[in-house]
């Protein structure tokens, strides 16, 4: 009898141990767990005086720094790798979490299912309001005759809004740069004759005067998406400003470049999806059609959806045009001209008059969502 004793003691013995030490390390991920909430406490409070800096959340030098102290610091017997990668996903987890705290203050962001920006243009058109509107036009001004042609039958369909750009950014600077004030002439008689509102694409601050004698809607687009200085300029204007997606840009970096406009006063901006780049060469950029849903859940403003950039070719617009209003979108942009092949840029992704014809028929037979 006393040596099954002795044996049991022997074998609660180790398991005694095993409890008493696993208590320990109950306790310390307590401790641990309150002094990780008090660290993000005190980093919140950071975030929200950086915030009103307007300097970066993020700060690589001051994480290097505390990296440095911590493994010169450390003991074992966590390699100094190990402390390295824990480290840096407190860092990852701390900068999520202000980032996350910063973008639900935005002006742009949805405070309820409800909330909606309508944007009501001189003419009454509105958008946002639930219908489905589409700017039309050609790639660029080229002439009063070419402009005039497309602007009639726009009138004729009951399009309300026409792109009248004057300013083409173009990738080389040997190809066709747009007309200037010309076109910005021209896109004004036009839209005057037929009872259109014109958009043109911004490309410059210091266009804002000139432009703001001729346009309804400011265009911003691709390549100045997170060009701030102008952003915060067009928060100064009274015309609403499209802005588009850039090809490389996110969806939360879409948010925040309307955040500099709507936060510097104007609160009338449409976000409009128009492709990103991908590894994809069959079509000029891959149509983001996920963000329209994941745009209207998280902005209160409208988003209207760029067909003719995202694609790049004019055989598949139709579809396209179909499956952007399906998304729910506000609306869509898509390219026109009285002779696609003889256009002065982007020919192939432009629509004739009847190809054009043709797509507002097929999209009125489907209901907006």
């Amino acid at each position: 009898m006393a040596d099954i004793d002795n044996a049991n003691g022997r074998n609660n013995k180790p398991q005694s141990q095993i409890y008493a030490l696993r208590q320990q390390i109950d306790d310390i991920n307590m401790q641990l767990l309150k002094l990780l909430n008090q660290r993000a406490e005190i980093a919140a409070e950071i975030g929200r005086i950086k915030s009103g800096m307007a300097t970066s959340q993020y700060d690589p030098e001051r994480e290097g720094d505390m990296l440095e102290v911590l493994q010169q610091a450390n003991q074992g017997p966590f390699s100094n790798e190990t402390i390295g990668a824990l480290f840096k996903e407190i860092f990852s987890a701390t900068l999520a979490m202000n980032s996350e705290k910063a973008r639900s203050a935005l002006l742009v962001e949805r405070s309820d299912e409800h909330q909606r920006t309508v944007i009501t243009l001189p003419d009454g058109t509105k958008i946002g309001d639930g219908s489905f509107q589409i700017i039309s036009g050609p790639c660029a001004v080229e002439s009063f005759e070419q402009l005039d042609e497309v602007a009639a039958a726009l009138a004729k369909n009951g399009m309300s809004i026409m792109r009248g750009m004057a300013y083409k950014p173009r990738t080389s600077p040997y190809h066709f740069q747009g007309l200037g004030e010309e076109g910005l002439k021209i896109g004004r008689r036009v839209a005057n004759k037929h009872g259109l509102m014109m958009v043109s694409e911004i490309l410059d601050m210091s266009q804002i005067p000139l432009m703001s004698q001729y346009v309804d809607l400011f265009w911003v687009g691709a390549r100045n998406m997170q060009n701030s200085f102008l952003l915060r300029a067009l928060g100064n204007v009274r015309q609403p400003v499209i802005l588009k997606r850039s090809f490389g840009a996110t969806i939360e970096e879409l948010l925040y470049a309307a955040e500099y406009i709507v936060s510097s006063g104007n609160p009338n901006v449409i976000l409009m999806e128009r492709g990103i780049r991908t590894f994809e060469n069959w079509t000029r950029n891959t149509l983001d059609i996920s963000a329209v849903p994941l745009l209207k859940q998280e902005t209160h403003l409208p988003v209207i959806v760029d067909i003719s950039h995202s694609a790049g070719r004019r055989d598949i617009a139709n579809t396209l045009a179909k499956v952007a209003k399906a998304s729910g979108a506000d609306g869509l942009m898509v390219e026109v001209h009285p002779n696609p092949a003889v256009a002065m840029s982007d020919a192939k992704q432009q629509l004739s008059i009847p190809e054009f014809e043709d797509m507002l028929a097929e999209i009125d037979m489907l209901p907006q969502v």
